[in-house]
């Protein structure tokens, strides 16, 4: 028999190698039919006698990403539109869906023959699972390898016997560390958890898999043998009396009850661990169908699966334009950021030329390029001769003449409308015709930029986050003038940078930091309310914010802070800015001389490591406090949130967002959104457009008119509406369908 995904070839030792390699994919997903064509393949291989074994491995670079996006959408749509008809029957279908995968893995490892799984390159979610229950199974030591049921990051948990079999393979306490954090494990920390039985050198995958069966590899995982049992013991042992009183609180302080999925990994190992392996399945499969029908879980499946994917593969690239193969970048710039995004480009196998007012000063900038690579070197992530390779990529240069041939030049100099402009008009003077021009302003009006250039047509905005190299978003900014290509060779850029995209139109402080301004701004009000600092901060990541307001100033840097607070003054005028936030933040700098972690104080003192960063015992006399218990840590928790959702709503209410999807991903790569919520938009769907009206409406009264809720928001409450049904973003291609 013939397969589309598969192929299947039985040697003379009577092995059969099954090889998945889907057509016209850079990497192997599950899908319907993959999962349909599998089950035939387990049926085919237990009819065939002359079939002593199964290694199953990946014709690809990769071994799989797990589920595909499109059968994920498919599984959220059918329940939606079940759920309104019938929702007891909506939640059985589901239940028997999410039960397939379940099934036919346990099918494999119950068949009576052998399997191997031998592992390539990334091995991740459902595709491990699949892997566990294998009899056996070998991985390559290429550092390619990562191995990881990373399904807690998107709201849901390993569904398909992963809970099980990893509580059954590894100690309990580093089963739950690996399935509630999502981290990825190379192939020597999976064997030494037992998770695999052997790594190889990349040549000997296959041989190595196919003598495990030669020798005689016993088709019976070891839960289904008689007097089994888990490593440590199980459950009732003096060492889990000590884990599991304790897991819950640990969950609670590292999640605060925020991530429904991350409790039922708890619930589903130390109850599966006390039945019967089948038994245990459907407790899982329980517990995955309950997390499923959450809001976290719809909406963080929607941003951070779905429409992260989306983006990333160009969805809001204009159609028509032929792709860019960028062959040559420059950097005018190589500061710290200019430096960084020279690096990244370097990493990405583009030629880039690093240029400063001096030789000597490039050269600097280059050198911080070389200090992120020994880190890398050391961590393992390069080899050496990789590294040599990326440096040798990055070109210093003082001469505006040696970015003759670049494709794109990105400028990352002070924060100065007249320093920008002279690069403007210096790059220009060279940049050849159908060259881009990219400012990497992260609060100048792009449109304004532009009216110093004289092909504003090809002039945009990529603004980087710090640190560039680890910050996965980027955001491309529109002028009034900007063209379709220059939007099209920006995302070809973005994309070989493996950087996530949003696409925004022009308006000081784009998106990302109108949000975060908003965020910092309701800290400083707290402060003066006279709100403990301690009590803002954790209010902040109770909330699910991964780092505190104050926290988050102080990396941004306070003297940054006040000169935005300065320009914005300038610009608009005293009114756009609060003077009593004005005069906190110029006491902090001027007074001071607080400017945050740059110089080791702000809001917090930063003592030599390994000590930790403290809270400044001083901030609590600026402003009188009150006692802890007046201060209702649920009314702080909806202040931040819905001050950020509510400044999202007012981007999209004047045009500067356009797209749901860019809000929601960009809140949570750009600043971390409590990304339980889907993100900032998801947070007012979630809750409902009438009930976040009424919330933003209570807040007004007491804490500002900054709350009250936009006309948008009236009107979307009026008629019932959410974001993603007034803006959808799939309209165009139902249309065009």
């Amino acid at each position: 028999m013939t397969y589309k995904n598969f192929t299947v070839e039985t040697d003379a030792d009577g092995i059969a190698l099954v090889t998945w390699d889907m057509p016209g994919k850079s990497m192997n997903v599950f899908t319907e039919e993959v999962l349909a064509e599998l089950d035939a393949i387990v049926d085919a291989t237990v009819a065939d006698a002359a079939v002593k074994g199964v290694v199953f491995t990946s014709g690809k670079s990769s071994f799989s990403g797990g589920a595909d996006l499109s059968m994920i959408k498919s599984m959220f749509g059918l329940y939606q539109a079940e759920k309104a008809k019938d929702p007891l029957s909506a939640a059985q279908k589901l239940f028997d869906l999410v039960g397939g995968m379940t099934g036919l893995f346990r099918k494999i490892e119950t068949c009576g023959k052998p399997w191997v799984s031998a592992i390539n390159g990334t091995c991740m979610g459902g595709a491990f699972e699949l892997s566990l229950a294998c009899h056996g199974r070998v991985a390559s030591n290429a550092k390619s390898v990562k191995i990881a049921l990373p399904e807690i990051k998107v709201g849901i948990f390993p569904g398909a016997g992963g809970t099980q079999r990893i509580s059954r393979l590894t100690d309990a306490q580093s089963a739950l560390q690996m399935m509630t954090t999502g981290q990825s494990l190379t192939a020597s920390r999976a064997k030494a958890m037992n998770l695999v039985h052997q790594v190889v050198e990349p040549d000997q995958l296959v041989p190595a898999a196919k003598q495990m069966v030669k020798d005689g590899l016993k088709p019976i995982a070891p839960w289904d043998e008689k007097g089994f049992k888990a490593p440590g013991g199980g459950i009732w042992t003096p060492a889990a009396a000590q884990l599991w009183p304790a897991a819950p609180a640990i969950l609670r302080r590292e999640t605060a009850g925020n991530y429904p999925a991350a409790l039922a990994i708890l619930k589903c190992v130390y109850e599966g661990l006390q039945l019967p392996f089948d038994t245990a399945l459907k407790v899982e499969q329980r517990y995955f169908t309950e997390v499923l029908q959450t809001r976290e879980a719809f909406a963080m499946i929607r941003s951070l699966f779905i429409s992260m994917q989306e983006l990333g593969k160009g969805a809001r690239r204009p159609a028509g334009v032929p792709k860019t193969e960028l062959k040559k970048v420059g950097v005018v710039g190589a500061g710290f950021m200019g430096a960084s995004i020279a690096y990244v480009t370097a990493a990405a196998g583009i030629p880039v030329t690093l240029i400063d007012r001096d030789l000597e000063t490039a050269a600097k900038g280059k050198a911080t390029g070389e200090g992120l690579v020994k880190d890398s070197i050391g961590k393992g992530r390069f080899t050496q001769q990789e590294g040599e390779d990326l440096l040798a990529r990055i070109t210093p240069s003082a001469d505006y003449a040696d970015l003759a041939d670049a494709d794109l030049v990105i400028e990352a100099v002070f924060e100065d409308r007249d320093v920008k402009k002279a690069v403007i008009e210096a790059v220009e003077k060279v940049l050849p015709e159908g060259a881009i021009f990219a400012s990497n302003t992260s609060t100048l009006p792009i449109t304004g930029l532009a009216k110093n250039s004289k092909r504003p047509a090809d002039f945009i905005g990529i603004h980087f986050f710090s640190p560039v190299e680890k910050m996965m978003l980027t955001e491309v900014i529109l002028g009034k003038k900007t063209g379709d290509r220059a939007l099209a060779v920006a995302l070809d850029y973005v994309a070989a940078i493996k950087k996530t995209p949003i696409v925004v139109n022009d308006t000081r402080g784009f998106f990302v930091n109108r949000c975060v301004l908003r965020y910092m701004s309701e800290a400083y009000d707290m402060l003066i309310e006279g709100v403990p600092p301690a009590m803002i901060e954790n209010a902040a990541k109770m909330a699910g914010m991964p780092v505190g307001p104050l926290a988050l100033n102080d990396e941004v840097a306070l003297d940054l802070s006040l000169k935005i607070l300065k320009a914005t003054v300038a610009d608009l005028g005293e009114k756009a800015v609060d003077p009593r936030h004005m005069k906190l933040i110029s006491r902090m700098v001027e007074k001071e001389g607080r400017f945050g972690r740059k110089n080791s104080k702000g809001f917090y003192d930063y003592p030599p490591k390994p000590a930790k960063k403290t809270l400044w015992p001083e901030l609590k006399t600026f402003y009188p406090q009150k006692p802890a218990e007046e201060v209702d840590v649920n009314v702080l928790k909806q202040r931040f949130l819905a001050t950020i959702a509510l400044e999202a709503a007012r981007t999209v209410e004047e045009g500067i967002v356009t797209d749901p999807r860019e809000a929601d991903v960009g809140s949570i790569l750009g600043f971390g959104f409590a990304p339980y919520t889907g993100g900032v938009l998801s947070y007012i769907d979630g809750m409902g457009a009438g009930k976040f009206v009424d919330l933003c409406n209570t807040l007004a009264k007491t804490y500002g008119m900054h709350f009250k809720p936009t006309a948008l928001l009236k009107d979307m409450a009026a008629k019932g509406e959410t974001f993603y049904g007034r803006f959808d973003p799939y309209a165009g291609a139902k249309e065009a369908a």
